[in-house]
């Protein structure tokens, strides 16, 4: 968890320097900017990060392989239910796929 970490603070330097060459040069930056994207990138990343590597010595690595393929169906639906976008027909049958992959791997023999 030290590496994310520092991992995060050269990411976060990196970042504000970005911030600044636009800031200077556009005009285009925001308080309220600056701090929605720091709390959408540093914070909620780093609370993830955070939980994935306290459960992740529980798992074992063919069951946390297995949570990670569904991410992006749980991103998909999360981002239907937060933020109104559409559930398609494409993230449905991801979905279903996805899960019957994870199911039959999970699948007692």
């Amino acid at each position: 968890m030290a590496a994310t970490a520092g991992n995060f603070w050269r990411g976060a330097l990196l970042a504000a320097a970005v911030l600044g060459y636009l800031a200077a040069t556009r005009g285009h930056v925001t308080t309220t900017g600056v701090l929605l994207a720091t709390i959408s990138g540093a914070v909620t990343s780093g609370l993830g990060y955070t939980v994935w590597y306290s459960v992740l010595p529980a798992l074992g690595a063919w069951r946390a392989a297995l949570v990670q393929l569904t991410v992006p169906v749980l991103t998909g639906l999360g981002a239907a239910l937060v933020l109104g976008e559409s559930i398609t027909t494409r993230l449905m049958v991801s979905a279903l796929l996805v899960g019957g992959g994870v199911a039959l791997s999970l699948r007692k023999k």
